[in-house]
């Protein structure tokens, strides 16, 4: 079992949901939990799971207020961000888990960090925005990846020091368009793009897995997390999505870290480090595994990815305008506003326009990334 209490933030989406059967199957305390709006889920998990404070932080009517908390009188439950930070700082636990989609979730990651508690991380745009400075807030406890690709890395690299190194690649599933012709790319859905062949995720996160965006996310989030050049980092299409990722060694060895996928097993491993606890959430079976094969990113099918990486390479503020665009032209072709080929387009175009910020602080991250969202939005409404 794991003998940790937890603040669970965003707790009704697909990472919270699978934390959610973590806790239960461990008995872990949750202190804290939050969601956007969707209260009926949030407070089915409550009584279920015993938890005692509830945050909302999109549920602005005054009257549906007063409802949710007289007819629950026995939850603490408050409205608004501002309520979620204040809890995030005053409530004793012992690990936050931050699952809050977007770049929303940055300025709660810090707040995680700033009062010294033990910060496990699915949100990709807090190290993408702020990596700089959320590594700088970093004693003697590290940031816990819950992405199970950064997962993998962390477990595969264990205490190996960085100089043992030759190599971190991170493998893709290569999304739902990895076969289809590219003479097809003009005449894609939203519906077609919000299906992934091997893994169960949110609207935003498959389509990044379609456009292959979210791994080049991840190459970032590899930078930061585990201290590696740009020059050190790459990427491969797995597409039976089993190898989670790789470590190669000065010596010419690899170590990967495998399971069928499924989030439970990264997010009880990061809930349950530095220890690993006996669990049945994930069981696989090697026999009936499919061959495992690996092939190459093709710049032309995934636009995206090499642009995230030249982002990546230039630093400052480009990566939280490449990320706020991204989640801006998401957003237009999921409404049908625009065209799957239009975001590449449309996301270089906000790059383009911006001028750099070498080193930014918390303020102008936030400020340029609500900036180039309503820029981008603009563009086409």
């Amino acid at each position: 079992m794991v003998n940790k209490s937890i603040a669970l933030l965003g707790a009704t989406g697909s990472i919270g949901t699978s934390a959610l059967a973590v806790v239960a199957e461990q008995n872990i305390s949750v202190v804290l939990a939050s969601a956007h709006k969707n209260y009926s889920s949030l407070l089915q998990a409550a009584y279920q799971h015993h938890i005692p404070c509830l945050i909302f932080t999109g549920i602005e009517d005054k009257a549906l207020q007063t409802k949710l908390k007289s007819e629950n009188p026995d939850i603490r439950i408050y409205f608004g961000e501002a309520e979620l930070l204040t809890a995030i700082a005053s409530e004793n636990y012992d690990i936050a888990l931050n699952a809050i989609a977007g770049s929303g979730g940055l300025r709660y990651s810090f707040a995680v960090l700033k009062n010294n508690k033990l910060l496990a991380l699915a949100n990709k745009e807090s190290l993408i925005m702020g990596g700089h400075i959320l590594t700088k807030m970093l004693s003697d406890k590290p940031i816990l990846p819950v992405d199970s690709e950064l997962s993998a890395l962390f477990q595969a690299m264990g205490k190996h020091p960085a100089e043992e190194i030759r190599f971190l690649h991170l493998t893709a599933s290569g999304g739902i368009f990895r076969d289809l012709p590219l003479e097809d790319f003009n005449k894609i859905t939203p519906q077609q793009a919000l299906i992934n062949p091997n893994w169960t995720m949110g609207a935003k996160v498959t389509l990044d897995s379609a456009t292959m965006f979210n791994k080049a996310l991840e190459v970032m989030e590899t930078h930061w997390l585990f201290k590696q050049p740009y020059s050190k980092i790459k990427a491969v299409i797995h597409p039976q999505s089993i190898v989670h990722s790789l470590v190669e060694f000065i010596d010419g060895s690899f170590l990967a870290q495998m399971s069928k996928p499924d989030m439970k097993l990264p997010i009880l491993y990061a809930l349950s480090w530095p220890q690993r606890v006996h669990s049945q959430l994930v069981e696989t079976d090697l026999i009936s595994l499919p061959p495992l094969t690996f092939q190459e990113i093709d710049p032309k099918r995934y636009p995206l990815f090499y642009l995230g990486l030249e982002v990546a390479n230039a630093g400052g503020i480009y990566p939280t305008v490449i990320n706020s665009a991204v989640e801006a032209v998401s957003f237009l072709f999921l409404q049908n506003k625009i065209p799957y080929l239009k975001m590449f387009d449309l996301v270089k175009k906000a790059l383009d326009e911006q001028e750099p910020v070498s080193d930014p602080d918390l303020e102008t991250i936030l400020q340029i990334n609500a900036q180039t969202c309503q820029k981008v939005l603009q563009y086409v409404i």
